[in-house]
């Protein structure tokens, strides 16, 4: 029987996953019931419950992202809830776009049992996402139209 990882070794294996661009597979690190709440996002849904949900919005992400990330500066830190890690990273940004490279802050809080994300509250940095993309405009007119 394989050992169940830690929070930490969880989040290890979500970050090295999205920094390879693999996508597809990180629905596999959640639970089936699974809630992620993305709090700065600033137009589109913010919350995500179940593992299908999650996997459908990872094959979009997976379809159309024009960005590649690289973490840096990772900082996890367990808390008095065995279940519960804090990770603290920036993500060195590449836009295949528009050409430019920034810095972009993330903060996570997940919750894992028994070796899956059973929640998590994600606090990235979407406006610096949006303008290295050039759609400031289109954010401006989407947050109008409310």
């Amino acid at each position: 029987m394989p050992e169940t990882l830690s929070p930490r070794e969880v989040f290890q294996k979500l970050i090295e996953g999205i920094s390879a661009g693999r996508f597809t597979e990180l629905a596999e690190l959640y639970a089936e019931d699974a809630v992620v709440e993305t709090v700065f996002e600033p137009v589109g849904p913010r919350r995500f419950e179940g593992r299908a949900a999650l996997k459908e919005r990872f094959a979009q992400v997976s379809a159309s992202s024009p960005v590649e990330l690289t973490p840096a500066n990772v900082v996890v830190r367990e808390t008095d809830d065995a279940e519960v890690v804090v990770a603290e990273f920036d993500y060195q940004v590449h836009h295949r776009v528009t050409g430019r490279t920034f810095e972009a802050a993330n903060i996570q809080v997940l919750r894992v049992r028994d070796g899956v994300i059973v929640s998590s509250r994600d606090y990235h940095d979407h406006l610096a996402l949006i303008v290295a993309g050039g759609n400031l405009p289109q954010l401006v007119a989407a947050l109008d139209g409310k």
